[in-house]
């Protein structure tokens, strides 16, 4: 037997998925299988398997992993082809009730063992805003109708947006639905009947990349930091994944998941308060929660859209992850119900996190770090749109913020100390908790060790080489609990500076005309600067020297391996004057108005 094993391993394969497959072939590119499940099934470390052009309905849950990042499992779209993998069924058979509104009626066996019409939306922190939520959906054309409350709304004519309402028996599943103007059984309609599309049953699942793929149409489940978290793809307490270059959409929950397992104590904690969480994260270093076990995730590029609770979600098992280059857009857009797990990115326990370059907009919060959120960086992200940018809540530090676009008209909530915000252009609001009585942990430098636990006053923050405009206001700091430090912050036409900050370059009648337009080559920020910032002020580089030490965890504010800090380049990357960079997250400025293409961003878009 062990020869035999050693024999697989030696030789990676290439195992091929075509619509016109058949999974009695062999997988090769020739004779290729049906399903994605069956070259899961057969796929050993180091294998590839290729998956080539088309509809893909399945759930795919692979049973193994790779042995390493060297020896990792590969799933991929073929380079230019388009393949969905879809949690959806095609439904034909609608019969008109009366106006726009008609219903089907689906034998329960169609779903199998899973029927998301009867599967409600529930767990620790949910709304419901006094009316039921199910996870399954109706799809017209690709894109989905809203779920009603009660039957009427759907008989009677169309308000703003089309809607359905499922009712469950014991054998029969049926379904009413608008469609305005619109024969459905000549259209692509569909309906969720699969959880989620790519995630392994059993945790512990480690070293896979998911590339390239359209995954879609999920009937993922409500994804509190308590329970088990699943998105349209998910990291199931796994190590080492890379998901890269997909389109992930339409989950009635989470798009991605980088989350915990699931045990008998999922959504039993007390609504509001901490200390049922602190038990889960014992349970979970118990469990497995270190850097050798779990996290080390890279997701990146992909168009994440769509999705009513996050873009990508994660508790504790998002440690040690990097998050980059992603647009994420369109997220719990539609707020039927609500709770306190909805954002872009929602991550618990993000130690040694790196966040960066992503484009986030029109999501009621952008990035949302809650508890933990030590060593963790968001760097270089272009921000809009949100009723939030970032909220920073009951994290002890140090964590780092620069070179962020915050063009939103609320920037940021901070419950937390030991954060330094660095060289971003800040045009939102600040909103600053004085004191929560919460005690949340810290951590051993660059480890999920227990440290101890502490409440959050605020302060013990740092501001240095912002530029603030518009709504930008930073006097929340006036009166803090905790020392604070600031220098090098520019202040323009319509913002407010801080009394903690001794000499700040205050230019109350300098309008920087901040526009952000879209074109068909991305998006483009008009912004007015002058160069002569650079002299009537001196500032220095921006160093784990300079920032220091958090407070309340003791630790450095250094890189997630432990070298030096240096913020040392610009939001594309540019370097920065040693001796005095410009403020602001753009260090090569013209004087006069500018026109930058900020995303897709990158050295070459200047």
């Amino acid at each position: 037997m062990s020869m035999m094993v050693l024999a697989t391993a030696a030789c990676a394969a290439e195992l091929h998925v075509a619509v016109n497959g058949s999974d009695a072939n062999s997988g090769t590119k020739k004779a290729p299988l049906r399903t994605i499940q069956r070259a899961a099934d057969l796929a050993q470390p180091g294998d590839v398997v290729t998956v080539h052009e088309g509809i893909y309905r399945e759930r795919v849950s692979p049973p193994r992993g790779g042995t390493s990042d060297r020896k990792r499992i590969t799933y991929q779209a073929t380079p230019g082809a388009k393949v969905v993998i879809t949690g959806s069924e095609n439904v034909k058979n609608w019969e008109r009730v009366t106006n726009d509104a008609w219903k089907v009626k689906i034998p329960n066996s169609f779903f199998g063992n899973f029927n998301p019409y009867a599967d409600l939306i529930h767990g620790d922190w949910f709304e419901a805003k006094g009316r039921q939520h199910h996870t399954g959906a109706v799809y017209l054309n690709g894109d989905w109708l809203v779920e009603a409350a009660k039957l009427d709304d759907v008989l009677k004519p169309i308000s703003v947006t089309p809607s359905w309402f499922g009712e469950v028996t014991n054998d029969t599943t049926t379904l009413w639905a608008q469609f305005p103007g619109v024969n459905p059984n000549d259209s692509n309609v569909e309906i969720n009947v699969r959880q989620t599309v790519f995630t392994p049953e059993q945790t512990g699942i480690n070293y896979l990349t998911v590339r390239g793929f359209d995954l879609r149409n999920a009937a993922t489940p409500w994804a509190p930091p308590s329970a088990g978290q699943f998105g349209v793809v998910s990291a199931y307490w796994c190590k080492g994944w890379l998901i890269e270059n997909n389109e992930i959409s339409y989950s009635t929950c989470c798009g991605v998941a980088l989350g915990k397992y699931s045990d008998e104590f999922d959504n039993t904690n007390d609504k509001g308060t901490a200390d049922p969480y602190t038990e889960c994260v014992r349970r979970a270093l118990k469990n497995g929660w270190n850097k050798e076990t779990v996290g080390s995730h890279m997701v990146r590029n992909n168009h994440i859209h769509h999705c009513e609770q996050t873009g990508i979600v994660g508790s504790l098992g998002c440690s040690f992850s990097t998050v980059t280059g992603n647009d994420i857009h369109d997220i719990h857009v539609r707020r039927l119900f609500s709770g306190c797990e909805q954002a872009g990115i929602k991550f618990h326990g993000a130690i040694d996190v790196t966040i960066a370059h992503n484009h986030i907009y029109r999501t009621e919060l952008g990035i949302w770090l809650d508890w933990m959120a030590q060593g963790s960086r968001v760097t270089a992200n272009l921000f809009h749109d949100n009723d939030l940018d970032l909220l920073m809540e009951v994290d002890h530090g140090p964590y780092v913020v620069d070179n962020n676009l915050f063009l939103s008209p609320d920037t940021h909530l901070v419950e937390s100390q030991g954060g330094a915000y660095v060289h971003n252009l800040i045009t939102g609001r600040l909103n600053l908790y004085r004191y929560s009585e919460r005690k949340t942990p810290f951590h051993k430098p660059h480890s999920t060790e227990f440290a101890g636990l502490h409440d959050n006053p605020c302060g013990d923050d740092r501001y240095y080489n912002n530029l603030f405009a518009q709504r930008g206001d930073i006097s929340p700091y006036d009166k803090p609990t905790l020392p604070v430090w600031m220098a090098g912050n520019v202040f323009l036409k319509g913002a407010k500076s801080c009394k903690q900050e001794a000499a700040p370059l205050l230019k109350p009648d300098f309008d920087p005309t901040i526009k952000l337009v879209e074109k068909p080559n991305g998006w483009h920020l008009e912004l007015t600067e002058d160069k002569s910032w650079r002299d009537e002020a001196k500032r220095k580089l921006v160093t784990t020297e300079w920032l220091g030490k958090a407070k309340v965890s003791d630790c450095t504010f250094e890189n997630p391996d432990g070298s030096l800090l240096r913020v040392n380049t610009d939001y594309f990357g540019h370097k920065r004057s040693a001796s005095n960079p410009f403020p602001g997250p753009f260090e090569k400025i013209a004087t006069g108005q500018q026109q930058i293409k900020v995303w897709p961003a990158n050295q070459k878009s200047r």
